[in-house]
């Protein structure tokens, strides 16, 4: 059983609700939450949430949710000590070996391991490279759209020079690896002191255009060798 199975059938029954119930409440079947339950299954976020909440968890809105609110959300503090140490223990043992009561640290820290399969902190650029924020996004089958999540990272436009492809200042875009041109794609770069977002325009496999625009269109002929593609813009994120 995964420490996440274990925590949520804990506080199920510890609430005297049947899977069935749970899983009724939650628009999920009663094998799909047994399978997460017994640790045979990775849960998604947005599955999880609707069991926290069935598990009487406090509502959060969903720009509001993070890992320690994740960590938070079950009521740990009124299960019994006796009640943790029958979950840590072996079922058979030939002596009596003391546990250590689980502090409300460890918790936390169980919870944040256990999402860490669906959940995972990306950090938010800015033009300097230094990380300004974060943001939680899922990951699926071990990866964020389809990259690995450690190379995954938005990028906080610093101005509006890409205002004519619809990306202004302080919008967020996210950034998948990508380490060679793609005709037609909107592209982080690095070249000479560089490190701005441009729309690629591909002559041959030697020579590229960056074009950009603000009230006026502009670009750019470069040698590829002489520009660092760092990766593929796929999604803008605004600030209302």
């Amino acid at each position: 059983m995964s420490r996440l199975g274990d925590l949520l059938l804990l506080e199920r029954t510890r609430q005297k609700l049947t899977r069935k119930q749970v899983a009724r409440k939650c628009g999920i079947s009663e094998g799909y939450l047994k399978d997460v339950e017994e640790g045979r299954r990775i849960i998604q976020d947005d599955q999880a949430r609707r069991i926290l909440k069935t598990l009487g968890t406090s509502s959060q809105h969903e720009n509001e949710f993070s890992l320690d609110e994740i960590a938070a959300t079950v009521d740990l503090g009124t299960i019994s000590p006796q009640k943790n140490e029958a979950i840590r223990q072996p079922k058979e043992t030939k002596q009596s070996v003391p546990v250590k009561p689980v502090s409300s640290e460890e918790q936390s820290g169980i919870w944040l391991d256990a999402l860490s399969s669906v959940l995972k902190p990306v950090p938010v650029m800015n033009a300097g490279w230094i990380q300004v924020d974060r943001r939680l996004l899922p990951v699926q089958d071990g990866k964020i759209e389809g990259a690995n999540p450690e190379r995954v990272v938005y990028y906080k436009v610093p101005d509006d020079t890409m205002r004519a492809f619809r990306i202004e200042k302080d919008d967020l875009v996210l950034v998948v690896p990508q380490q060679l041109p793609v005709d037609g794609a909107i592209m982080l770069v690095e070249y000479g002191a560089h490190r701005v977002l441009r729309k690629i325009k591909l002559f041959d496999k030697t020579r590229v255009l960056l074009q950009s625009g603000d009230r006026e269109m502009s670009a750019d002929p470069m040698s590829v060798s002489d520009v660092h593609f760092v990766g593929r813009a796929i999604r803008v994120e605004i600030t209302l």
